[in-house]
């Protein structure tokens, strides 16, 4: 299960790089959960969540990013601030990037930026 999340991560990654993003890091771990890819987009830290639904059946990709994901990743995306001081002054962002299937063998990717929002000052 994990390659087939790093080969829809890497189909991710290089679509947000065509889209101007570069990347920060990717797959970074702490105490509390990962966060799949955190890029920028011009000078906006994006915290991102990649998903993948083999149908859209009960709400699809975006469905599966649970109120209790997002507070992992948001503890995540704190943890990883706590060490990069470099991006603390950045403005951010939770985005999330969805990869359902589409008519024929293409995948329909759409990214959601502010997909959700912290509670607390990040």
């Amino acid at each position: 299960m994990r390659s087939k999340g790093l080969y829809f991560e890497n189909i991710a990654l290089r679509w947000l790089k065509a889209k101007g993003l570069k990347l920060v890091a990717k797959n970074y771990h702490s105490r509390s959960g990962e966060i799949d890819l955190i890029m920028l987009e011009n000078k906006t830290l994006c915290f991102i969540e990649v998903k993948f639904r083999n149908n859209r059946a009960f709400g699809g990709a975006a469905y599966s990013i649970s109120k209790s994901k997002q507070g992992k990743i948001i503890q995540t995306a704190l943890s990883f601030l706590s060490q990069q001081n470099k991006y603390r002054q950045l403005p951010k962002r939770f985005d999330a990037l969805l990869i359902e299937p589409g008519p024929g063998a293409k995948d329909d990717i759409e990214w959601i930026q502010g997909a959700f929002e912290s509670d607390t000052t990040i």
